[in-house]
């Protein structure tokens, strides 16, 4: 057979792979952008998934707007304090270049949103790609390349979720690019491994050794590079890649195999990535880090080539070479430990890193694995891959056992570390998703050849070859067992059909702001102050030691954390919190610790006056508070109050076991209706003397209703009678809120001494709703008494909050027989002026 026959016949082999390959991927497309019509709504609005999404599409916007320059610095967050970079930047800055690229430098709003949009779904389908090309590298067997992208394709769980349409998040970045680093490295150990590559050689400039694994090798190390420009927290992939190594230099080295390969090929892979993070400007504040930590590797690759190098020099028993390594690695910590500090918890952070305590745990994605549904999860998440993976890893075991292999081997600490990873953190089941494909898809091909498939298909491809084909193809069919091709297939069914199923229940919608976030946001950019500066800025980075210099007109916006990103991006307005986890306060550690001012503790306060030190306590400036805005959602007020109360570590006494005639149920006590939460949410804020309602969008059915059930069942007759805080109606009320904190009108007058005075007013929201507004005093010795009171009954003014909460008649003044009206201006309010009535 001539060449040219060889590679003609070589690629109509490949033709049926290639076009396997494609389709999944066109499946995987199609799946991930089904939900479009939840992005695209039907009145304009483009509605991106979860809350991070709308962060890379802040940081995108900025960049085009100032292109190519990055957003290092944010002061449009975390008032008063803004923030440095905390994404790492080429997932925004390739998206960026894409965008400014088929726009032609100037792209239109709408092709901003359409690119950012698909995007994810995009690079979700290109997983499939480097997922064939790994397990057919590990096993050198298409098959199992092609099953595992026909597996991974319909995968459900948080692979898909993570590349759905609108979830425009580097998550799945984080996925291809690891599955990318990982083929290269496969392919280069491959190499490395037949080309007997050793220190000696390149010491005597005897470079062929090296060229065929050097391409290998820089596409490995670009690839981790790219990885850790991506996400800060990619230094655990090159933690994966240090392990393997240790560990191929155990097997190496007790087999009595050369061991120069991996050193050299760790070396360079480390090298090239420290190359490329080294000319980053910022990386999430784990630059320092990530360098240290790949330096660490650089030296220590030699030095585990070098002892096995010495050891069998001097012929050691080769049980010897584990131990000295674990004699080592000890040493190393006690050293680090007595005269490295830094050194050493960085060593400390790799084993805690996914470790969360405390209001941590309270992050959906950063929960463990199992706490949200036990090993049902497994199926949530990987249909019956997630069964099947462990059969495929027994086997991988049992195969490394008979014959080691270095590839084989990489794949099993690949698959053991992502899934104890995942196990501290369900976030790493989009990263397990694909050594599930691989395994399940190994399982499934290894099971089905023991049973004949391998023999049958190459005699079946022989007789399709020969002259006779299909004369005899029939005969082949009749003495083949076709057992193995059913079993195969019945194997494959039952991984991909349950699959797409369940890939289908997912792909029904996108999350992010609903409604009512929508509607709350949009009124706040419209009817709120602009804060005085251009939200596309490119901001300068403050001096060490030095605030932001915010313009007198900047405010903050206390939210909690979850929808910080949103007020600033949809609202245009600056969260004193957001999803990085900044803003929030609290403690971490113990309850000993001081509870730091920050969401968590605003909406957990127990009064209206320690609420408002929060505020103050907040801005380092002692005459501000950081804070002229507060929103509230009826998440907050309910299933999500247990986590702003986890944040601060102080959770008792919030909620009780309470006997309902249905048994004991943990029910909202008093200390929660004494929340600021609950006083603003449930209460409406009456009685108030800084706090006002200035808008609410519509209701939704909640548990709002039941938590204002239990107030009136069990705690209204524990409340003061001083109190204005009065019976709840048990009706549904606004779904977000939005309240201003404002220095309020000063009331004053004279009754009797010692006489009961109170004010009130009818309040009237934008959905029609009314609730009354009230506070009571005692007059004092003289007959003087004081309110302050928020509400102006005059209407809003040009340049200020234009509420469409307020009140529809003057404030009454009463005491003993006496009725007075009382008129407060908006000026009033915002000033704190004095009315005397």
């Amino acid at each position: 057979m001539t060449d040219e026959n060889k590679r003609t016949k070589e690629l109509s082999g490949s033709l049926p792979y290639f076009f396997g390959v494609i389709i999944s991927f066109l499946v995987a497309f199609y799946i991930r952008t089904l939900p479009k019509a939840g992005v695209f709504l039907s009145n304009g609005f483009v509605r991106f998934g979860g809350n991070d999404p709308w962060y890379h599409l802040r940081n995108v916007e900025s960049i085009l707007h100032n292109f190519p320059r990055m957003l290092w610095f944010d002061a449009y967050t975390t008032y008063p304090f803004g923030t440095k970079q905390v994404f790492a930047p080429l997932y925004d800055m390739f998206l960026a270049a894409i965008i400014w690229v088929l726009g032609a430098g100037n792209p239109s709003q709408d092709l901003i949103y359409k690119i950012c949009a698909y995007y994810p779904s995009f690079l979700g389908a290109l997983v499939l790609i480097p997922t064939y090309f790994a397990a057919k590298w590990i096993f050198d067997d298409r098959r199992i390349g092609l099953l595992a992208v026909f597996i991974l394709a319909v995968q459900p769980g948080q692979f898909l979720s993570r590349a759905i349409i609108g979830f425009n998040d580097h998550h799945i970045a984080e996925t291809l690019l690891s599955t990318v680093t990982a083929m290269f490295f496969i392919m280069a150990l491959k190499m490395a491994g037949k080309s007997g590559i050793s220190l000696e050689r390149i010491k005597n400039k005897e470079f062929e050794s090296l060229k065929p694994a050097l391409p290998y090798l820089l596409l490995a190390g670009i690839s981790l590079g790219a990885y850790a420009l991506a996400w800060k927290g990619a230094l655990f992939f090159a933690f994966i890649l240090g392990v393997y190594i240790t560990v191929q230099h155990i097997f190496d080295h007790m087999k009595g195999k050369k061991t120069e390969y991996l050193a050299i090929s760790g070396m360079v892979i480390f090298a090239v990535a420290i190359f490329m993070i080294m000319f980053t400007p910022f990386l999430g504040g784990t630059k320092s880090m990530y360098i240290k930590g790949l330096f660490a590797g650089i030296l220590a690759f030699p030095v585990l080539t070098g002892i096995s190098l010495y050891m069998t020099d001097r012929k050691l028993p080769k049980f010897y070479y584990p131990i000295a390594l674990i004699v080592l690695f000890g040493a190393g910590i006690l050293l680090a430990k007595a005269f490295i500090p830094s050194v050493y918890g960085l060593m400390m952070s790799i084993f805690s890193y996914f470790m969360r305590t405390g209001g941590a745990l309270t992050v959906a994605e950063a929960s463990p694995f199992f706490s949200r549904g036990g090993l049902e999860q497994l199926y949530l998440q990987f249909a019956f891959g997630g069964y099947v993976v462990f059969l495929g890893l027994a086997l991988l075991v049992y195969e490394i056992s008979r014959r080691n292999g270095q590839e084989k081997n990489f794949l099993l600490i690949w698959t053991l570390m992502i899934l104890w990873a995942m196990l501290q953190q369900n976030r790493f089941a989009y990263y397990f998703s694909v050594n599930v494909a691989i395994l399940s898809a190994y399982f499934v091909i290894a099971v089905s050849d023991r049973a004949g498939l391998k023999s049958f298909t190459a005699g079946l491809k022989a007789k399709m070859e020969s002259p006779s084909g299909f004369s005899t193809l029939g005969e082949s069919l009749k003495t083949k067992s076709v057992v193995s091709v059913l079993l195969a297939l019945f194997l494959s069914l039952l991984l991909i059909v349950p699959s797409y199923g369940l890939a289908l229940e997912y792909a029904q919608g996108t999350g992010g702001p609903n409604g009512p976030w929508i509607e709350a946001t949009l009124w706040m950019r419209s009817n709120t102050p602009d804060p005085g500066f251009d939200y596309y800025e490119n901001y300068e980075i403050p001096a060490d030691g030095e605030l932001y210099p915010y313009p007198d007109t900047a405010y903050g916006v206390m939210s909690w954390w979850d929808y910080g990103h949103w007020i600033e991006v949809i609202g245009r307005r600056i969260p004193n919190a957001n999803p990085f986890q900044q803003g929030i306060g609290g403690r971490r550690n113990s309850l000993e610790e001081e509870n730091k001012p920050g969401a968590s503790t605003f909406f957990t306060a127990q009064s209206e006056e320690e609420a408002t030190a929060v505020l103050e306590a907040i801005h380092p400036d002692p005459d501000k508070a950081a804070a002229r805005y507060i929103v509230s959602d009826v998440e907050m007020a309910t299933g999500k109050f247990y986590a702003m109360a986890a944040w601060t570590l102080d959770t008792d006494r919030y909620y009780e076991s309470t006997y309902t005639g249905n048994g004991y149920q943990a029910l909202p006590a008093m200390r929660y209706y004494d929340s600021m939460e609950a006083r603003l949410h449930l209460f409406d804020g009456t009685g108030l003397e800084h706090y006002r309602m200035v808008h609410e969008t519509w209701p939704g059915q909640t548990a709002e209703v039941g938590y204002k059930q239990v107030f009136n069942y069990f705690y209204l007759t524990q409340v003061a009678a001083d109190d204005p805080r009065g019976k709840l109606d048990e009706v549904d009320t606004g779904y977000v809120k939005i309240f201003e904190y404002v220095k309020g009108a000063k009331i004053t007058g004279t009754a009797s001494p010692n006489e009961k005075v109170t004010i009130n007013t009818s309040i009237m929201t934008a959905q029609g709703r009314g609730f009354e507004y009230s506070q009571s005093t005692t007059a004092d010795a003289e007959g003087g008494y004081e309110f302050t009171v928020p509400y102006s009954t005059e209407g809003p003014i040009s340049g200020e909050t234009q509420f469409d909460t307020a009140p529809i008649k003057p404030y009454l003044v009463s005491y003993g027989s006496t009725t007075k009206e009382v008129r407060v201006s908006e000026e009033a309010v915002l000033n704190g002026e004095e009315i005397k009535v």
